[in-house]
C-alpha cells in the first residue's frame, strides 16, 4: 500500500481546486447607512461560502465567488453598483441585496437580465408581489410574517378590538395593510388608526381620545422612543393597556438617550413595560445540525470569532446574520440540485448568460422547492418567495424582555409558556366594558300615585252612584245627570291611565310591552273625550242656547237633551276613529333610548348606558301633533265658551258656572303638562309624576267642583225628600218663584247702574263747564 505524502496531498487539492468552475454572486452588502447590516452579515456569507466550497458533495465542479460592494441602503447608490455589478466582467449568476430598498430596486430590474435575486434581510412585504418581482426569493421572513403571530394572541386572549399606530413608511403601510386584512377574516375590528411622519404627539393624543386600548405599534426604534415618550405624557400605559411593537429593537432601546424627546429613562421605563414583541426566529433556538453541520451556537461562536471580538449589540445586521449564512447554502443546494437536469438538456451552469432563460427557470425551481435545516431554523420558501419561519413572543417584565412563545405559522401550532405576566389581574379588555342598564319607575312614586288614582276612582264611583240615585231629584235633573254620568266615567278612565303609564320592563316582559303602550293611549283618550267632552257640551248648548237677552225669546227656548247626547257621540267618535287609524296604520311599539354613558364609583374599568323604555311608533310626533292640535283646539274653544257663559243663569243647565270653572283648570293643566312632559321625557320619575299628578289634580277638581255642592246643597236643605213627598211641588213652585225674584233683582240692578252711569256723566259735564266759566 502506498501512502501519499502530505505534499502531494496538497498538490493534488490545489489541481483540483484549479479544475473548478467559478460562479459567480454579485451581492451588495450596507456596510453604513440606515441599516449598516453588511458588518455581521458579510463575514456570515463569506463563512458559508468557504465551507460550501469546501465540501465534495456540494457543486463538486463549481467553486462560488462573492463580488460584492457597499451599497450604504441607499436606492440611489445601488443603481449606480448594479449597473457595475451587470456590466463588469464576470456574469453574475445570482444578485443578493440586502435592505428592502435596495432589494425593490434590484429584484424589480432582475427580470430583464433573467437573474435570480436572494435576500438576507429584506422585510418589505412590497416584496412578495410575484408579479412585480417574478424572480425574487428571501430568507429573511417578510414584515407581514408578524400579522399571523398577532391574531393568535388577539383570539388567545378574547380581544375583539384594537388600534393601530404606524409611521408613515411603506414597509408599515404595507404590513398594516395585511393586518387588516387578516383581522378582518378573524372577526377582529381595528376602530383606530393613527399615523404619523415625524412627529407621533397628535397621533398618541388620537388613541387615548378614542378610548384605544390594545395597541399595534409600527415604527422604527428611534421613533418608537418618541412614541412611548408621548405615551407616558398621555398616561397611555399600565393595566388598562397593551402594546404590541416589532421585537427586532435593541434590548435595551428604551434606556438608550436620545437628545430628540424630553422624557427621563425612569419615565421610558415605565412607559414601556408589560409591552409584548414579536420577532421573527433567526436563530434556531433547537440544537440541531442542519445542511452546514454546525449548530446555531457553533455559528454564532464562529462568528464572533470572525467579527475579532466585537460588541455583537454594536455590529450592524448581527441578528440577520444566520439569514445571510443561510442564503449562502440555499443558494448552493439549489444550484447543486440543478446540475442533473441541466445535464440532461445538454446545458451547465458555467453556460449561464443574461439571455438564458431556461437555466434562470431550472434555479427559480430549485430555490422555490428549498427545504433545509440551517442554522436560522428550517428554510422553505412560500409561493411569494418569502421565508416560512417561526415568530419569538416576547413580554417586557420588570425591564428585562421574557420569552412567553413561539408561534410556528407553517402548522398554525401556539407553543405556550405560561409565564406572562399584566400590571393587573390579567389581560386587560380590549375596550372599555359598557354595562348596559334599564332605567326603571321608582317603585315608591309609583305606588303613591297608584293609591291617590285608587282614592280618585273611589271618589268618582261615590259620585256616580250619587248622581244615579239622585237622579230624579229636580235639582240633580237640572244639572243634566247624564252628562255628569258621563264625565264621572270619563275621569274614572283618565285615573286608570295612571297605572299602565307607571308599568315598565320591571313589571312585564317586553313581547307584551305594546299591550301596555295601547292601554294608555285607550284609556287616555277615551277618558278624556267623556270627561271633558260632557263638559263641553253643556257649555257649547248654553253658549248657543241662553246667551241672547231678549226675555221673551228667552222663555220660548226649548233644550232638547238628544242634541247634547248626540255632541258627546260625536267627539267620542272623532276620538275613536283617530286613535283605530294610528294602531291600524302606525301602531305603538317599544323603542329603547340610550343616554350618555356614566362612570360607576371605584377604580372600575366600566361604564353604565342607562337605558329607557318608550312606546313608540314611526310617525309618533305627527301623530303627536294631530292629537295634540284637535284636543288643544276643543281647550282653547272650551276656554272661550266658559268666559262667554260666565253671567249667564239658567235653571235647564244650572251646573255650567261650576263647568266653566273645571274646565278652567283642566284646560291649564293639561297645556301646561303636555310639553313639560315631552321635555321630560329622558327623567322616567319626573315625567310619571308630572303627567300622573296633572291627571290626579284634574280629575279631583273637576268631581269636586261638580259633584260636591250638589251634595252638600241636597244634604243641607234636604231637596231629596222633598221631591219624594207629595209638597214636592209647593217646594218647586216656592223654588222656582225665587229664582225668577232673583233674575229680576239682576235686571233692575243693571238698569239702575246705567242709570247711575248717565248721572255721573252728567255730573262730570257739569263740572267742565263751571271750571271754563271760572276761568
Amino acid at each position: 500500500t502506498l501512502t501519499q505524502s502530505p505534499a502531494a496531498s496538497n498538490e493534488h487539492n490545489t489541481l483540483t481546486h484549479c479544475r473548478k468552475k467559478k460562479l459567480y454572486i454579485g451581492a451588495l452588502f450596507p456596510m453604513s447607512g440606515g441599516w449598516p447590516g453588511g458588518q455581521a452579515c458579510l463575514p456570515a456569507a463569506q463563512m458559508a461560502l468557504d465551507l460550501v466550497n469546501k465540501r465534495t458533495d456540494i457543486l463538486p465542479d463549481y467553486e462560488l465567488e462573492l463580488i460584492y460592494y457597499d451599497s450604504m441602503c441607499d436606492p440611489g447608490e445601488a443603481t449606480k453598483l448594479l449597473y457595475d455589478l451587470l456590466y463588469t466582467e464576470p456574469i453574475k449568476i445570482v444578485l443578493m441585496p440586502g435592505c428592502s430598498s435596495v432589494s425593490t430596486l434590484v429584484a424589480e430590474a432582475a427580470r430583464m437580465w433573467n437573474l435570480i435575486v436572494l435576500s438576507y434581510g429584506s422585510s418589505s412585504p412590497a416584496l412578495s408581489n410575484r408579479q412585480r418581482f417574478p424572480t425574487f426569493f428571501r430568507t429573511h421572513p417578510s414584515a407581514t410574517l408578524h400579522n399571523p403571530t398577532r391574531v393568535q394572541l388577539f383570539q388567545k386572549w378574547k380581544w375583539t378590538k384594537i388600534a393601530t399606530i404606524q409611521q408613515t413608511t411603506e414597509v408599515f403601510t404595507s404590513t398594516l395593510d395585511d393586518l387588516e386584512q387578516r383581522v378582518k377574516e378573524a372577526g377582529i375590528e381595528i376602530s383606530v388608526r393613527q399615523s404619523f411622519l415625524t412627529d407621533p404627539a397628535v397621533a398618541v393624543k388620537n388613541l387615548k381620545r378614542q378610548d384605544a386600548r390594545i395597541i399595534v405599534g409600527l415604527f422604527y426604534e428611534t421613533e418608537a422612543r418618541k412614541v412611548f415618550c408621548e405615551v407616558y405624557k398621555e398616561k397611555l400605559y399600565g393595566k388598562k393597556y397593551v402594546w404590541f411593537l416589532i421585537g427586532w429593537y435593541a434590548d435595551n432601546w428604551f434606556k438608550i438617550k436620545d437628545p430628540s424627546i424630553n422624557c427621563t429613562v425612569e419615565q421610558m421605563t415605565e412607559a414601556v413595560e408589560g409591552h409584548v414583541t414579536t420577532e421573527i426566529v433567526m436563530l434556531n433556538p433547537e440544537t440541531v445540525r442542519g445542511a452546514s453541520n454546525l449548530t446555531s451556537q457553533e455559528f454564532l461562536a464562529q462568528l464572533m470569532s470572525k467579527l475579532g471580538g466585537k460588541n455583537p449589540e454594536e455590529t450592524g445586521g448581527f441578528q440577520e446574520a444566520p439569514l445571510a449564512y443561510d442564503a449562502v447554502w440555499a443558494l448552493a443546494l439549489a444550484l447543486n440540485k440543478t446540475v442533473g437536469p441541466l445535464k440532461a438538456k445538454g446545458r451547465r451552469l458555467e453556460d449561464f448568460n443574461y439571455n438564458n432563460k431556461d437555466i434562470t427557470a431550472e434555479i427559480y425551481r430549485a430555490l422555490n422547492t428549498s427545504s433545509f435545516e440551517g442554522v436560522s431554523g428550517h428554510v422553505v420558501f412560500d409561493a411569494q418567495g418569502s421565508r416560512m419561519a417561526w415568530t419569538l413572543i416576547e413580554q417586557l417584565q420588570g425591564g428585562s424582555y421574557k420569552k412567553i412563545g413561539y408561534y410556528d405559522m407553517t402548522k398554525g401550532n401556539l407553543s405556550w409558556y405560561g409565564n406572562d405576566r399584566w400590571i393587573g389581574s390579567g389581560p386587560p379588555a380590549d375596550q372599555t366594558v359598557v354595562i348596559q342598564k334599564f332605567r326603571y319607575l321608582s317603585q315608591k312614586l309609583f305606588v303613591s300615585v297608584s293609591v291617590f288614582a285608587g282614592l280618585g276612582i273611589l271618589m268618582g264611583i261615590v259620585c256616580l252612584t250619587f248622581n244615579i240615585y239622585n237622579s230624579n231629584v229636580r235639582y240633580i235633573q237640572n244639572s243634566q245627570p247624564y252628562l255628569n254620568n258621563m264625565t264621572a266615567v270619563g275621569c274614572m278612565m283618565a285615573l286608570a291611565a295612571v297605572f299602565p303609564l307607571g308599568i315598565d320592563g320591571l313589571h312585564v316582559r317586553n313581547s307584551q310591552f305594546p299591550v301596555v303602550c295601547q292601554f294608555r293611549l285607550w284609556l287616555l283618550g277615551l277618558g278624556f273625550s267623556l270627561a271633558y267632552g260632557s263638559m263641553f257640551t253643556k257649555i257649547w248648548w248654553v253658549h248657543t242656547v241662553f246667551t241672547k237677552k231678549d226675555e221673551k225669546k228667552d222663555k220660548r227656548k226649548h233644550l232638547e237633551p238628544w242634541k247634547l247626547y248626540a255632541t258627546v257621540g260625536v267627539l267620542l267618535v272623532i276620538d275613536i276613529l283617530s286613535l283605530m287609524i294610528w294602531q291600524i296604520v302606525d301602531p305603538l311599539h317599544i323603542t329603547v333610548e340610550k343616554f350618555t354613558k356614566e362612570a360607576p364609583k371605584g377604580d372600575v374599568d366600566q361604564l353604565i348606558e342607562p337605558l329607557l323604555q318608550h312606546c313608540s311608533s314611526e310617525k309618533m310626533n305627527t301623530w303627536l301633533g294631530v292629537v295634540y292640535g284637535y284636543k288643544g283646539l276643543l281647550l282653547l274653544l272650551g276656554i272661550f265658551l266658559a268666559y262667554e257663559t260666565k253671567s249667564v243663569s239658567t235653571e235647564k243647565i244650572n251646573d255650567h258656572r261650576a263647568v266653566g270653572m273645571a274646565i278652567y283648570n283642566v284646560s291649564v293643566l293639561c297645556m301646561i303638562t303636555a310639553p313639560v312632559t315631552m321635555i321630560l321625557s329622558s327623567k322616567q320619575d319626573a315625567s310619571f309624576a308630572f303627567a300622573s299628578l296633572a291627571i290626579i289634580f284634574s280629575v279631583y277638581i273637576t268631581l269636586v267642583v261638580l259633584f260636591v255642592p250638589k251634595m252638600r246643597r241636597l244634604i243641607t236643605r234636604g231637596e231629596w225628600q222633598s221631591d219624594q213627598q207629595e209638597t214636592m211641588k209647593t217646594g218647586s213652585s216656592t223654588n222656582n218663584n225665587d229664582e225668577e225674584k232673583s233674575r229680576q233683582l239682576e235686571r233692575e240692578n243693571k238698569e239702575l247702574q246705567k242709570i247711575i252711569q248717565e248721572v255721573l256723566c252728567h255730573l262730570h259735564f257739569l263740572q267742565h263747564a263751571v271750571e271754563d266759566v271760572s276761568y
